[in-house]
């Protein structure tokens, strides 16, 4: 079986990275994997880059070129896309060129596609074979859209628990609370700020600000009008994940809105708390009060308080490192999710 994977751009990112994994760790006696997509940091993780087509981020009918060459001179039998794009571009090739390659998609995020009427459920229903959703809330959501259950099957994202490997931390005076994501707008780090701004009278506690992205030079702009550039640093582009988050006393995420974030994951395994906003699939990962803490809504005041709960009782923290750890090993490794993940593809045998 031939397979081809495709995203829209290998930049680092929650989807990027499980695509990374597949890539990487997918193994079977008939099954052979190749890639298409826009450049970025991470073709250095691909482990097959003479497998890797590299593709535009803007130029479509270039790109529909180059995958159906891919396509017909590799024999490709499925096409898993990772992107509603990479999804079309496999939708046009299949219906203009007649080659008969069945279509996985793995449903990372909300687009925009969804709220445009029934267009979006006509496609997935007419033409993709196989839908993977990366938590049982997106599944159900796809269901109550009108796409046919029967093509959807829940694969939760999975830790590498070798790279995110738990790390006891050592108490200090200090109290760091890290957020990690792309500086985009969704990610919500107003919000971030406004706490950061609400708790800056607290000299034990400093914020950090890990990753890049288009809102790097407002969100900047705001720590300075804020006066919060002895309070709050800017990390950038963070190469190795695991280490920002081990020394990190505390994660939040603060977006508005999310499927099922890695990121969580990643906490929980290295044994970094983390408070959340509830939305998406993300209640199926953090047990409020169990392995973490989820908010509601986005309120500064609440995220303050979880905040200055955990700063002033480790115990609770010990508790939620605990118990996270044990959840991401039971639920969410990258092995469950690379053998969930061979079972569908075997399906199209």
């Amino acid at each position: 079986m031939n397979v081809l994977m495709m995203t829209d751009k290998l930049v680092t990112g929650g989807a990027e990275s499980y695509f990374c994994k597949l890539e990487n760790t997918l193994s079977h006696p008939d099954l052979h994997i190749y890639t298409a997509a826009a450049t970025g940091d991470l073709v250095s993780k691909l482990k097959h880059k003479h497998n890797y087509t590299e593709i535009s981020r803007k130029n479509h009918l270039d790109n529909i070129r180059k995958i159906k060459r891919t396509i017909i001179k590799q024999k490709i039998d499925v096409i898993h896309a990772n992107s509603l794009r990479m999804a079309l571009y496999a939708i046009a090739i299949r219906r203009t060129s007649q080659i008969p390659f069945k279509i996985i998609y793995t449903k990372h995020n909300q687009t925009v596609l969804e709220s445009k009427g029934p267009l979006f459920v006509y496609l997935m229903n007419r033409y993709i074979d196989q839908i993977i959703a990366v938590s049982q809330y997106e599944k159900d959501k796809l269901i109550s859209l009108g796409v046919q259950a029967k093509k959807i099957q829940t694969i939760y994202n999975g830790v590498d628990l070798e790279q995110f490997r738990f790390q006891t931390k050592e108490k200090g005076e200090a109290f760091h609370v890290g957020i990690l994501a792309r500086l985009s707008e969704e990610k919500n780090h107003t919000l971030f700020l406004e706490i950061a701004n609400k708790l800056k009278a607290m000299p034990s506690l400093t914020f950090h600000i890990a990753g890049e992205g288009p809102e790097n030079e407002k969100i900047a702009n705001k720590i300075s009008s804020l006066g919060l550039s002895h309070k709050v640093k800017m990390i950038g582009a963070v190469n190795q994940p695991e280490r920002f988050i081990k020394e990190m006393d505390l994660l939040l995420l603060t977006s508005h809105t999310e499927v099922f974030p890695m990121v969580i994951l990643e906490a929980m395994a290295v044994g970094t708390p983390v408070i959340s906003i509830d939305r998406g699939g993300i209640k199926e990962a953090i047990q409020h009060e169990e392995t973490g803490y989820l908010i509601p809504d986005h309120q500064v005041e609440a995220y303050c308080e979880k905040i200055v709960t955990l700063q002033l009782h480790r115990h609770l923290t010990e508790n939620f490192v605990h118990n996270g750890r044990i959840r991401v090993e039971e639920n969410f490794t990258v092995n469950k999710m690379i053998d969930r993940t061979l079972e569908e593809y075997l399906k199209c045998i």
